[in-house]
C-alpha cells in the first residue's frame, strides 16, 4: 500500500498509455478491496477501456479489466452484472493461466453468490480459491479464502468446522498487518458465538474486528458491519433481561433497579452502535448493510412497543432490499412487517380483518422471497411467522399452521435453542392447543406420518397428550408423571417447550 501511495503520489492517476496498464488495474482493484483507498480509483483506471475498444486488448489484459469491473460491481452491490464478468474470466481459464487472478475471481465470486442467497455456489468458489491460492504459494492469500469458506459452512449449521478453518486462517495472518481479514475473523467468530448463545464472547470479538478494522480505516464498511452485529445481540440481551423483568413481575416481586437499569443501558447501547453504523453505510451507500440497520432498529422498537417506528423501519429496509433484488434483506423486513401486524392484532389496533390481511400477506412474501435463497433459518423464521399468523387470524386453518410448523422444525434441526427455536415452541403450543387430536391419531393409525421419524413421532405424540392429561390432572406434574409412569423432568421439558409452564 506505501507503494502504491508512492506511485499515486507522483502520477496522482494510472498511466493509461503503459502497456502494463490492464495488469496494474486489476493489481489496484485487489488492493482497494483489502482496503487501500476507494473504488474510485479503480472505475478512473476503467474509463481507459470502454466497452466498444476493449476487442483490441490481448485475452490476458481484457481478462484483467473483467476482473477491475467485476470488482466495482461488487462494491456496487451489482451482483448479477459482477458475476457475469467472473465467470467470463472464469471460463478462460485454460488460456489465462494466471492462478493469482483466477484465485480471485473464484473468491469474488464466492462474495456474490453468498450475497444472493446461493450458499452452495459461495462454497464452490470460496474451495476453488483457496486450491488455486495454495497451488500457487500464496499462503496469506489462501487463508483469507479459508475465512471466506469457513463463514459458508457455519452458514449450513456445522459450527465446529466453521471454527477450525477460522482458527487455520487466524494462525497464518495474525502475524501480517491484514486488518481487514483479520477483522473478518474477529467478525465471525462474533457470529458463530452468536449463534451458540455465547453473547459476552460474541461481543467481545465483535469489538476486536472494530479494533481490527479502524487500524486500516475508521470507517470501513466491515466495521460498520460489526457495529450492527454488535446491535443485535445488545438486543438479544435486552430481550433476555426483560423475560426476567416480566418473570419477577408474574410472581408479584419487585425487580431490582440494577437489572432495570442494565435492561435499559443495554437498549441504548444497542441503538447507539446501530445509529453509528448506519452513519457509515451512508458513506458507501451500501444498500445491505443500511437494510440491516434498518431491520434490527426496527426489531428494537418493536420490542419496546413502537409499532409505528418499527414499521417505518421494516419498509425502508424493504425498499433499499427491491433496489438491489436482494432476497434476503426483502424477506427478513416482510417478516419484521408481518411481526408488526400481529402485534397489532393482539393490541387490537385499526380494523382487526384488515390487519389480519396485511399479516397474512407479509408472513407468505417473507417465505417466497426466503426460498429464493438458500438460507435455511431465514426461511424457518418466515414459516413459523407464517404458522404463528395463521393461528392468529385464521382458527380454523390449523392444519396448514402444522404443516408450516413441521417444515420449520425440519430446518431447524439439531440448531441451538436460540430465539428463533423458542418461537418454533409456541408455534408447537399453539397448534396442540387448536389442532384436533382425534384428526391426528386418527391420520397416524393410516400410516399417514409424512417425513417424520419414529423419534419426531414419538416427541409430537407426547406434545399432544401430555398437556391433555396435565389438564385433567389439575396442572399437577406429579400426578402426570405417575399416570404415565414418566420423570416428572420430562413432563416439564415437555410444558416449557410448549409455552405451557415456565421453564
Amino acid at each position: 500500500m506505501a507503494r502504491l501511495d508512492d506511485y499515486w503520489s507522483r502520477s496522482g492517476r494510472l498511466d493509461h498509455g503503459d502497456r502494463d496498464a490492464p495488469g496494474l488495474l486489476c493489481y489496484v482493484a485487489q488492493w482497494v478491496d483489502a482496503g487501500w483507498r476507494d473504488v474510485d480509483v479503480v472505475q478512473d483506471g476503467l474509463g481507459a477501456f470502454p466497452k466498444g475498444r476493449r476487442c483490441s486488448l490481448q485475452l490476458h489484459d481484457y481478462a484483467y479489466v473483467l476482473m477491475a469491473e467485476g470488482m466495482v460491481w461488487v462494491a456496487e452491490e451489482n451482483v448479477e452484472r459482477a458475476l457475469a464478468n467472473f465467470s467470463l474470466v472464469l471460463s478462460l481459464r485454460t488460456e489465462i493461466g494466471d492462478p493469482v487472478v483466477l484465485a480471485l475471481a473464484h473468491f469474488w465470486s464466492s462474495r456474490c453468490c453468498r450475497k444472493a442467497g446461493e450458499y452452495d455456489n459461495a462454497q464452490h468458489h470460496a474451495g476453488e480459491a483457496y486450491r488455486y491460492a495454495t497451488e500457487a504459494g500464496m499462503g496469506p492469500m489462501a487463508a483469507t479464502m479459508r475465512v471466506a469458506e469457513s463463514w459458508l459452512v457455519f452458514q449450513k449449521g456445522r459450527i465446529k468446522e466453521g471454527l477450525k478453518l477460522l482458527g487455520e486462517a487466524d494462525t497464518v495472518l495474525r502475524e501480517t498487518d491484514d486488518y481487514i481479514t483479520r477483522g473478518n475473523i474477529q467478525s465471525s467468530y462474533g457470529r458463530m458465538y452468536r449463534r451458540e448463545g455465547r453473547y459476552d464472547l460474541a461481543l467481545r470479538h465483535f469489538s476486536q474486528a472494530i479494533e481490527e478494522y479502524g487500524k486500516r480505516d475508521p470507517e470501513h464498511r466491515n466495521l460498520a458491519r460489526s457495529l450492527a452485529n454488535m446491535g443485535y445481540v445488545e438486543r438479544l440481551i435486552a430481550l433476555q433481561l426483560r423475560k426476567r423483568i416480566d418473570a419477577d413481575a408474574a410472581q408479584r416481586k419487585r425487580s431490582e433497579p440494577d437489572l432495570r437499569r442494565e435492561f435499559e443501558n443495554t437498549r441504548s447501547q444497542a441503538l447507539a452502535h446501530l445509529d453509528r453504523a448506519a452513519e457509515i453505510y451512508r458513506i458507501h451507500s451500501n444498500h445491505r448493510g443500511a437494510g440491516t440497520v434498518c431491520v434490527n432498529r426496527g426489531h428494537l422498537h418493536l420490542d419496546s412497543g413502537d409499532l409505528h417506528k418499527a414499521d417505518d423501519e421494516a419498509r425502508m429496509a424493504y425498499r433499499l432490499g427491491e433496489e438491489k433484488n436482494d432476497y434476503i434483506l426483502m424477506a427478513r423486513a416482510r417478516l419484521l412487517e408481518c411481526m408488526v401486524e400481529n402485534s397489532k392484532l393482539e393490541e387490537e389496533i385499526e380494523d382487526p380483518a384488515w390487519i389480519a390481511h396485511l399479516a397474512l400477506e407479509a408472513a407468505k412474501e417473507a417465505v417466497d422471497l426466503a426460498r429464493r435463497t438458500e438460507n435455511r433459518r431465514l426461511l424457518a423464521r418466515a414459516l413459523i411467522w407464517h404458522g404463528l399468523t395463521i393461528c392468529s387470524t385464521s382458527p380454523g386453518s390449523i392444519d396448514a399452521a402444522r404443516d408450516l410448523c413441521e417444515q420449520a422444525g425440519g430446518l431447524l434441526k439439531n440448531e441451538v435453542q436460540d430465539h428463533i427455536w423458542e418461537d418454533l415452541q409456541l408455534l408447537k403450543a399453539r397448534v396442540v392447543r387448536g389442532g384436533n387430536l382425534d384428526a391426528t391419531l386418527h391420520a397416524w393409525s393410516q400410516g399417514v406420518v409424512g417425513e417424520r421419524s419414529f423419534q419426531q413421532l414419538t416427541e409430537d405424540f407426547a406434545d399432544l397428550i401430555i398437556p391433555k392429561i396435565w389438564e385433567h390432572e389439575s396442572r399437577k406434574v406429579a400426578r402426570v408423571a405417575r399416570r404415565l409412569s414418566i420423570s416428572p423432568k420430562k413432563v416439564r421439558r415437555v410444558l416449557s417447550r410448549l409455552g405451557l409452564r415456565s421453564g
